[in-house]
């Protein structure tokens, strides 16, 4: 008989429990992961409260995965019990015309672990050995707990090209804005101003790195972010992807300039004033999860400590207590929170 095995349920933002299910056993190609830390994201409690376009409820988190090898299937590769291991959760079918080009990250049939499908904020998960990444033995498990969130603005810088010397603005100092934030600077932004409605999340963004931050409703936002950056952005990230933070982008952005979608907008219009972007040749770009490429620069930047975890880490609470950890991600104290899962 099985063992049992614990798994986080969320049913709503009120009703997240954990309940006993048998443990899981790899398949042919798969692998069985005991989970040691999972990051709650954004998609986690936006999907909590109902409002994720594409998670349903219930069902059952953890994209952010950092965990150890307990047994692999045959046909799984060389990974051995003890080998930690990182998890990228996109889950792709490998034909369409997007897999085969390379960007499996927009596949056509895509599923993302932890959100269309059971996820590793559990003690025990099976996931396709090739959706995993080893863990350098110099990283600590919080540090790889930051390989997935990082890798997502890793892959938003990567679009917006060549930053070296150019202006950037940065909509929204959350986890994501932050970490925007970092890749933009590492990847050689002059000067970069970013937004966001609460005070401390401003001071948080200026101690990382932020040359202002300035406050999301300020009447006069472009024109302070101009005297910041000594003009309009080159580039401007939408970490918010709300209808005042897109019309903030279209105001801020320079003539020829670029606006990267970051943030999951909420369904339905958002009003663009399609004038001043046919008018200003604006480039609007989408930008989705990662690819293999981001996850191995995250890994870098991590390595190279251009990313202060325990300044992005904010709590930590135990698998029983997911419930608690996912109301303090919604407070905005917090950045990034982790849970833990006992050996």
């Amino acid at each position: 008989m099985s063992q049992p095995n614990r798994r986080v349920l969320v049913r709503s933002i009120d009703d997240i429990t954990v309940e006993q299910v048998p443990a899981p056993e790899p398949g042919h190609d798969e692998l069985l992961i005991r989970s040691t830390v999972v990051g709650i994201c954004g998609s986690d409690t936006h999907a909590a409260l109902g409002h994720h376009p594409f998670i349903e409820l219930p069902y059952r988190p953890g994209h952010e995965v950092v965990g150890v090898v307990v047994a692999a299937g045959a046909g799984a590769g060389d990974f051995t019990a003890g080998t930690r291991v990182v998890v990228e959760p996109n889950l792709y079918c490998g034909r369409c015309a997007q897999c085969r080009s390379g960007r499996y990250n927009i596949c056509r049939e895509l599923e993302v672990f932890g959100c269309q499908t059971p996820g590793g904020m559990a003690e025990l998960c099976t996931i396709r050995a090739d959706r995993v990444h080893r863990v350098p033995a110099a990283m600590t498990d919080r540090q790889a707990a930051l390989v997935e969130p990082l890798a997502t603005p890793v892959h938003a810088v990567g679009k917006a090209g060549d930053l070296t010397g150019k202006t950037v603005a940065v909509l929204g100092a959350g986890p994501i804005g932050l970490l925007v934030l970092a890749a933009a600077r590492h990847a050689g932004a002059a000067r970069i101003v970013v937004t966001d409605l609460l005070d401390g999340k401003r001071e948080r963004a200026v101690r990382l790195g932020a040359d202002d931050a300035l406050p999301a409703d300020a009447p006069d936002l472009a024109d302070r972010a101009r005297e910041v950056l000594g003009g309009p952005a080159d580039v401007v990230f939408d970490c918010v992807s709300r209808e005042q933070s897109m019309a903030q982008a279209v105001e801020l952005v320079t003539k020829g300039g670029h606006i990267i979608v970051v943030g999951v907008g909420a369904p339905g219009a958002t009003p663009i004033r399609l004038d001043l972007v046919q008018d200003r040749e604006i480039r609007i770009e989408g930008t989705l999860m990662y690819t293999a490429d981001d996850y191995r620069v995250a890994f870098d930047l991590i390595t190279a400590g251009a990313i202060d975890a325990e300044a992005i880490i904010t709590a930590t609470y135990p698998l029983d207590q997911a419930d608690q950890a996912f109301a303090a991600a919604l407070r905005p104290e917090h950045v990034k929170v982790l849970v833990t899962v006992a050996p």
